[in-house]
């Protein structure tokens, strides 16, 4: 490492997607939730699987694991709903994972300008490295123009 690279000690959450681990920055993560019914829509792009409804939230369901890994998410054990960094209020994505998830503090190496635009940055835990997610970068993007707070707050869902 060049002394120009400087490392980000950060908290991270482990996440595991087949047999692959990744990690996002624990001030993304918005909450891990069990599997709940997800509304399916005709129209809907590949990457959108359909949304789920927590807290009164529509949030959309992002499966991530066929361009990292390559293959589809089957089975589901969690969902971990994190923020966006798009600026707008309550950008929120729900992620599948297949396994368990972990909280630790790492040393982040910043991503180069060779490396995938999905990969904000690098850390290494246990002897290995892992690629720390860049969420806007996988998921669909979200509205075009910049809206004010007042008409990008979501509605919420009533029962």
């Amino acid at each position: 490492m060049s002394g120009l690279e400087q490392l980000d000690s950060r908290s991270c959450v482990l996440l595991r997607l087949g047999d692959r681990r990744f990690a996002l920055t624990a001030d993304q993560v918005v909450e891990l939730v069990a599997p709940s019914r997800v509304f399916r829509f005709p129209n809907r792009t590949k990457e959108l699987d359909g949304v789920i409804l927590r807290r009164g939230r529509v949030v959309p369901v992002c499966d991530i694991s066929e361009p990292l890994t390559g293959k589809r998410m089957g089975a589901r054990r969690f969902y971990l709903i994190s923020s966006r960094a798009t600026g707008l209020p309550g950008d929120s994505v729900a992620v599948p994972v297949s396994g368990d998830c972990e909280l630790i503090h790492a040393d982040l190496t910043p991503a180069g300008s060779d490396d995938s635009p999905h990969v904000a940055a690098w850390l290494s835990h246990n002897g290995e490295v892992i690629e720390v997610l860049n969420l806007t970068a996988l998921t669909p993007a979200g509205p075009h123009t910049v809206l004010s707070e007042a008409e990008t707050a979501m509605p919420e869902a009533r029962a």
